[in-house]
């Protein structure tokens, strides 16, 4: 939203009259600013105020948008628009706060990308141009509904197996593709021939390495999104006893490494701290997260481990994750704890979280937790995933470690298949009410004045609050990216701890070009009497104070 001054008489009366009149005498304190009153507010952990909540959108195969379907339509662009409003409908009926849409499956683009073909994925025929440009409507649909856009990339996979994708074979690449351009980038895995062979990028290759980062980093650039993300896509997982072609890369750029295993490691942290490191040099305020295999080292392997025996991506996929936390070379991690509680010696729910919350614990490295959606009611995973109650149980376990920010489903359609009414059971137990993104102290951040609400007035459908943002990024102040509204039932005055969790926050709105802001209430009962506050929210959700109240009668 951009920048506005205090050019209106009536506008600085207001202001005055507002800093005049204060806020009542406990006054409404941001959950971000410092408090030097000794007091502790009690809070409804069914209601936090701030929780990373998302799903992943997935595009590899069409897993949930675009659908195949929307390929052979007779307006293709419109069935995929409509189809991804669909998505953030549920987003919204859900109280998400972010979508995690895959954008970059297989060294592709879902947007003009100068460096990469359009995706396969879009229209059914690699390299084929869409007709429109996917990322921009997708990060502005989101961030209508004041949704972040993290952006999904998969660094070094460049095709899906045959006979849906091109599998080992270059030649059936997008013409444009770098791979036939640089044939010696790429290596297959398995082994061409060998049932699931696909071609990947290899990592230990620095002109390969330099050339995703540059890819990937295109979209930063050009888009408006609100962070990168990376699953556990690095080497490819082990298949059989096959092992990685990259003898030869290892001893041309062994870097002085004697062991290869640890040449791959370095060469995936390589990686993940220069890709940080570019996209802080371009936005410092875009976020930078990773979600992993859910176990890094068993505890029998290094006594820095988890509880557990199942496989290690540290050893597996060469992806020292508690290492990028550690350095602090990601912003947030989501980790795959597609298990559940109970015992299950390879990897229990119940232990692994706690680990996952020590690693983090100390560091400014947020944590949410990845869930296994596609897994509930599903026969196949065993019996503990017919009960509707298993990923509600996850959540209600997350509260006992502080560290646990959030979580993100896997994935939309399962989300939305709601089997068992599992979605339904979480969501009521656990998302009743909005809440904000949780805010990340490493990122850019100025203050923020509180609104000055200019208007509550009753229409046939709600309430209709007016208010505007005073020297909104003016000089030293901060730049109010969206709102967050609070309602209270009566008339009456509230105190700091009133706005500690999420039990009166109502809505979060995006901030729109213009002076005025405005929203409707339209759950506001007509005979209702009620009391409005609004805050302020910059890009990175760091909450300034609360304007003074308003009162509907």
């Amino acid at each position: 939203m951009k920048a506005t001054r205090l050019r209106a008489a009536g506008l600085a009366v207001a202001l005055f009259g507002a800093l005049l009149a204060g806020t009542p005498a406990h006054a409404a304190e941001s959950d971000t600013a410092s408090d030097t009153t000794t007091t502790t507010c009690v809070t409804d952990p069914a209601t936090p105020k701030r929780q990373f909540r998302a799903m992943w959108i997935a595009s590899v195969t069409n897993i949930d948008w675009p659908s195949k379907a929307s390929w052979t339509d007779p307006d293709q662009v419109a069935k995929q628009k409509a189809e991804y409003l669909g998505w953030l409908d549920l987003a919204q009926k859900l109280n998400h706060n972010a979508v995690v849409v895959q954008v970059r499956p297989t060294a592709d683009a879902f947007w003009p990308s100068p460096y990469e073909p359009w995706s396969e994925y879009l229209t059914g025929v690699r390299g084929q141009d869409p007709g429109w440009d996917p990322l921009a409507f997708l990060v502005e649909e989101s961030h209508k509904r004041n949704l972040e856009f993290h952006a999904w990339m998969n660094p070094y996979r460049v095709s899906m197996p045959a006979p849906g994708g091109a599998g080992a074979d270059i030649a059936k690449l997008a013409p444009n593709a770098p791979a036939r351009q640089h044939p010696d980038w790429v290596f297959a895995y398995p082994p061409a021939g060998v049932a699931g062979s696909r071609l990947y990028y290899n990592p230990g290759i620095p002109e390969v390495r330099e050339f995703v980062q540059t890819a990937m980093l295109d979209a930063v650039k050009r888009y408006d999104i609100d962070g990168m993300h990376f699953d556990d896509y690095f080497y490819p997982y082990p298949s059989g006893t096959y092992q990685y072609p990259d003898d030869a890369t290892f001893a041309q750029y062994n870097r002085g490494f004697t062991n290869q295993a640890d040449w791959r490691r370095d060469n995936i942290n390589l990686l993940i701290q220069e890709m940080n490191a570019k996209i802080k040099a371009v936005k410092p305020w875009v976020k930078f997260g990773v979600s992993p295999f859910g176990i890094w080292r068993n505890k029998s392997a290094d006594p820095n481990g988890s509880d557990t025996t199942g496989s290690q991506s540290y050893d597996i996929i060469s992806a020292d994750t508690r290492k990028w936390i550690k350095e602090e070379w990601i912003d947030y991690v989501v980790p795959q704890l597609y298990w559940y509680i109970g015992q299950y010696p390879a990897a229990d729910y119940a232990r692994l979280v706690p680990w996952w919350a020590e690693q983090v614990r100390g560091t400014n490295v947020q944590l949410y937790i990845g869930q296994a959606d596609y897994k509930s009611g599903e026969p196949a995973y065993g019996s503990y995933w017919m009960n509707p109650r298993e990923l509600s149980d996850h959540l209600t376990l997350n509260r006992s470690y502080p560290e646990v920010l959030g979580n993100v489903h896997f994935s939309a359609v399962q989300v939305k298949a709601n089997r068992l009414g599992a979605t339904d059971i979480y969501a009521a137990e656990h998302y009743s009410r909005p809440a904000l993104v949780p805010a990340m102290a490493q990122l850019p951040a100025k203050p923020l004045l509180l609104p000055v609400v200019t208007g509550a007035e009753r229409q046939a459908d709600g309430v209709r609050l007016s208010w505007r943002q005073p020297a909104n990024g003016e000089g030293p102040l901060g730049t109010a990216t969206s709102y967050a509204i609070y309602r209270f039932d009566g008339i009456g005055l509230h105190d700091r701890c009133d706005f500690a969790d999420a039990a009166h926050l109502v809505a979060t709105v995006r901030g729109t070009d213009g002076d005025v802001q405005s929203w409707v209430d339209t759950t506001a009962a007509a005979d209702g009497r009620y009391t409005y506050y609004v805050s302020a929210l910059d890009r990175s959700w760091n909450e300034g104070p609360v304007s003074p109240p308003r009162f509907v009668r």
